[in-house]
């Protein structure tokens, strides 16, 4: 509960300076483009705070020695693969194409 309390957190506090960005570059041009560019910053800045939450527990989880030998990747996890995909990858890993 409190990784997900975290990582809320970090969405809005990247949400909010998104928006406060975006607002005041659209509020030079107009008024409509300063809403259209705070809700624009403020989904940008959610998807910022997203990964950046992500590259932070990576990074302590590298730290920690966590990693099990091998080097994390963004969204990587246990089952972000079915056995049938892998199965598959390592087929396609295995054959090779010579066409001469």
């Amino acid at each position: 509960m409190k990784e997900r309390i975290k990582r809320a957190f970090s969405r809005a506090q990247y949400a909010a300076i998104g928006a406060a960005l975006g607002g005041f570059l659209g509020g030079i041009l107009s008024r409509n483009a300063a809403s259209t560019g705070a809700a624009t910053g403020a989904l940008v800045g959610a998807v910022i705070g997203e990964k950046r939450h992500e590259l932070d527990n990576m990074v302590q989880d590298v730290k920690e020695g966590e990693t099990g030998g091998r080097i994390p990747t963004i969204g990587d996890d246990e089952d972000s693969q079915s056995s049938e995909s892998k199965g598959r990858i390592s087929q396609l890993r295995g054959s090779t194409n010579t066409d001469e």
